[in-house]
């Protein structure tokens, strides 16, 4: 094992992070705004409500139970780096850098640069000149061109209004962030509050006023298991234009994991930021816990909100929402459909205010919590030197807050995040298989060491955590070989630029070791 070449430097952060900061950071960074359009998928994919509701409990358990594992962990090393902390510790250094390789590639950096985008699509509803097809500057067109079993390219590259104000959401949290973490904390608590609102305000409306009785007909009645049963056939088509395949009920559920489970990723982000975090040994598995348990709760009733105010099935050629239903809503767009429903033409509006709001968050957080990885991998020598300094007055990572906002503006002029957030959840999987790993290996060699906080449910809920994703990995390598096999590949690709950074390193000695 490898530990961190400047141990001293965790001091050197602020620790101004209270339980409710480092809550709200779990709750803002968990990509809220999927559980507005995840629906559509999930439901074509399952065809019936019973299995829509048995997909979310799922994403549920297993987050829940990550968040329990992870608790132990980030008590036992409350260190800024979190999750690549726990991946050095117990692996080794080169499965930390690959985490950290992934999150700055394709993880973090793509996801701020899809939901900052967002932020100005959805800015759009309210002045109709920021578009993503209103261009200020279009360098290209990139063609789609076939490979195996995925379609790649097909992306515009410049500067559209949309996208522009995408990157002056990027640069402004940058900037932000400099100032010092309670700042950003500031931000993110009264953001992920607004966030927690919209949220129970959806809820609220569709459980009161938006209680349709063709749609409680429709979902609740004789179909609520039409198709949900153990022995009943689902059709999944294999990668890109590959044949249809029928599947049972366990292989459908895992299949369209993919969108679930990525509204609820982020939620380990504030385990990056632990070096900032008062009372880190009680606070962060708190704030995990708490966190997690809030969203999923809410993400499951806004699921059930939909059931209630709109059939599931639909159809793609219909005229009116309620012909549509959740499958075929406009852009997948199941939240606005809903509202629009509910509220007619306001629904649009309020739909778009509360997008803005939970996209805005979760830049916000994911922006606050990602450059302290790169902070942890320039400690112990694996990434730019200037990102493992601190800024004199606010104690912030500026260069790691720089470099992450450079890239993902990249990203963003690129349109290429969109391909990549295909990558993510395959990815995210197995860096967390790896993690929950890691508490059953340091339990081993490091029985004594402080464990403020136990893991709940040890061994029997970690070894649950691998064995489901590990099956979902499984079934996603086998049915969606368009989500997985780039995603292996952009990992692997990090196992060389290691070894460059190891003999860089070993090349020029850190000044201690001089």
């Amino acid at each position: 094992m490898t530990a961190s070449k400047h141990p001293e430097a965790e001091t050197h952060l602020e620790q101004r992070l209270g339980l409710f900061s480092s809550t709200a950071i779990v709750i803002g960074s968990m990509v809220g705004s999927g559980v507005f359009i995840v629906d559509a998928d999930i439901s074509r994919g399952v065809g019936s409500p019973a299995l829509l509701l048995a997909a979310w409990i799922l994403t549920a358990v297993m987050t829940i139970i990550g968040a329990l594992s992870y608790g132990e962990l980030a008590a036992m090393m409350p260190k800024a780096g979190g999750q690549y902390v726990y991946l050095r510790e117990a692996l080794g250094p080169l499965w930390g850098f690959l985490f950290g390789w992934t999150l700055f590639l394709v993880i973090q950096t793509g996801t701020i640069a899809a939901v900052a985008v967002a932020f100005g699509k959805f800015l759009g509803v309210f002045f109709p000149a920021i578009s993503a097809t209103h261009w200020l500057w279009h360098i290209a067109h990139v063609p789609a061109f076939k490979l195996g079993p995925m379609v790649l390219g097909n992306m515009e590259i410049g500067v559209s209004t949309a996208n522009l104000t995408g990157i002056v959401i990027v640069v402004l949290l940058a900037v932000v962030n400099i100032f010092g973490v309670s700042l950003g904390a500031l931000i993110q608590n009264v953001f992920t509050s607004a966030k927690a609102i919209a949220l129970a305000g959806l809820i609220l409306l569709a459980f009161t006023l938006g209680r349709n009785p063709a749609a409680l007909a429709a979902n609740f009645g004789a179909n609520f298991w039409a198709g949900g049963g153990w022995h009943d056939l689902h059709s999944v088509q294999v990668g890109v234009g590959g044949p249809l395949v029928l599947v049972n009920f366990f292989v459908i559920l895992a299949v369209v994991q993919v969108g679930s489970l990525f509204s609820a990723d982020a939620w380990n982000n504030v385990t990056f930021t632990a070096g900032e975090v008062k009372n880190p040994k009680r606070n962060l598995p708190l704030s995990l816990i708490l966190g997690t348990g809030f969203v999923l709760t809410v993400y499951f009733l806004v699921s059930v909100g939909y059931l209630l105010v709109l059939p599931m099935h639909g159809d793609p050629n219909g005229q009116t929402i309620l012909s549509r239903g959740i499958q075929y809503a406009a852009e997948d767009r199941v939240a606005t459909a809903a509202l629009g429903q509910i509220l007619h033409s306001a629904g649009a509006w309020v739909m778009a205010a509360a997008i803005l709001v939970s996209t805005f968050g979760c830049a916000n957080g994911m922006t606050l919590a990602g450059a302290r990885v790169y902070y942890a991998m320039s400690q112990d020598g694996l990434f730019f030197k200037s990102v493992g300094k601190l800024h004199p007055k606010y104690k912030t990572p500026v260069a790691g807050l720089l470099v992450q906002a450079v890239w993902t503006v990249v990203l963003c002029i690129s349109g290429s995040y969109d391909q990549l957030l295909d990558y993510i959840i395959f990815a995210e999987l197995v860096f967390y298989i790896l993690t929950i790993v890691a508490l059953f290996v340091l339990r081993v060699r490091k029985p004594d060491a402080p464990r403020p906080y136990r893991a709940l449910g040890y061994p029997v809920l970690p070894a649950i955590y691998i064995l489901l994703a590990l099956w979902i990995c499984i079934v996603l390598l086998r049915y969606k070989p368009q989500y997985t096999w780039p995603g292996l590949v952009l990992v692997l690709l990090g196992i060389p630029v290691y070894l460059f950074w190891q003999r860089k390193q070993t090349k020029t000695p850190l000044p201690e070791a001089q």
